[in-house]
């Protein structure tokens, strides 16, 4: 018969290897990407399905760059607390002025000859931790779910936070309507990551508690907490809520309507995520691609 007469491949081997050659998309798939893990902070950034690895990509360049102006700012506002405090410097002797001429003359030499070896000893070290994937200022962990993003910070001293970067983030592009991305859609801030269980909850978000929810405040704040919930049915909606409102001193109080500020809750798979948001409604939702659209 006319199957039994077709010839079989010489090499079995070498057809399963092709195979193996072509991936979904014609991608190769990256190993080595890092889990999304507790203890970390960082931004949650959805995005449409099958975009995970272009939004991420963007996401780290979009928060570098307002990374940049947040410590800018930050700079330039302990620079000016640190002129108030300081002492008007008495003017040296008429007499020392010439020596100190002489002095400054060659100082000048030498030093311009530090700062080429500071500034090439910098670059160096700034090269070496952009190949070195763990000291990255920012950096994509694997969240494990589709359409969902996670960019992990590690904060430096003096730095702002997750929450102050997003939100002059939002409130600029609020103003602007400026088009920055193509792939994210919402971007929310991220102090603390652990597991979803309330007993985790509770131990985890007392520092993020004491940050922005003082026990003793002049200025006690209206807050809602806004749950969300993906890959995972096992988590019971109200205990989690009950958990995150119950950790806030009392002096502050639950306005659903109206708060000052909101406390996220995304659970991701097994993880929780919990950051603190203003203006919520007011800014879209954190969603990039609203705040940016046409009115």
């Amino acid at each position: 018969m006319a199957t039994e007469n077709k010839s079989k491949p010489n090499n079995p081997n070498k057809t399963d290897k092709r195979r193996k050659q072509y991936l979904p998309h014609n991608r190769p798939v990256k190993k080595g990407i890092y889990a999304l893990r507790p203890g970390v902070q960082g931004f949650f950034i959805t995005c449409d399905g099958g975009r995970e690895r272009q939004a991420s990509n963007e996401a780290i360049n979009v928060i570098d760059s307002e990374d940049d102006i947040s410590c800018e700012k930050q700079a330039q506002k302990n620079k000016e607390k640190s002129d108030d405090q300081e002492v008007e410097a008495v003017e040296p002797p008429v007499k020392k002025q010439c020596i100190e001429n002489d002095a400054s003359k060659c100082r000048n030499g030498l030093s311009k000859k530090v700062e080429k070896k500071s500034v090439d000893r910098l670059i160096e070290a700034e090269l070496a931790e952009l190949g070195d994937r763990s000291k990255r200022r920012f950096s994509n962990l694997d969240s494990g779910c589709n359409g969902v993003v996670f960019v992990q910070m590690r904060k430096r001293d003096g730095d702002p936070c997750p929450k102050d970067i997003i939100q002059h983030m939002m409130t600029s592009l609020a103003s602007t309507r400026k088009h920055v991305s193509r792939f994210l859609l919402r971007v929310l801030p991220i102090e603390i990551t652990c597991y979803a269980s309330d007993e985790e909850i509770r131990r985890a978000i007392k520092p993020v508690i004491e940050q922005f929810f003082p026990e003793e405040t002049q200025n006690p704040l209206k807050f809602a907490v806004i749950y969300d919930a993906r890959a995972n049915t096992g988590v019971d909606r109200t205990k989690i809520i009950d958990a995150v409102a119950k950790s806030v001193p009392s002096a502050h109080k639950v306005d659903l309507g109206n708060p000052d500020v909101s406390i996220v809750v995304q659970i991701v798979k097994t993880m929780c995520l919990i950051g603190i948001v203003e203006k919520y409604k007011e800014l879209a939702k954190y969603n990039v691609r609203e705040l940016t659209s046409p009115k």
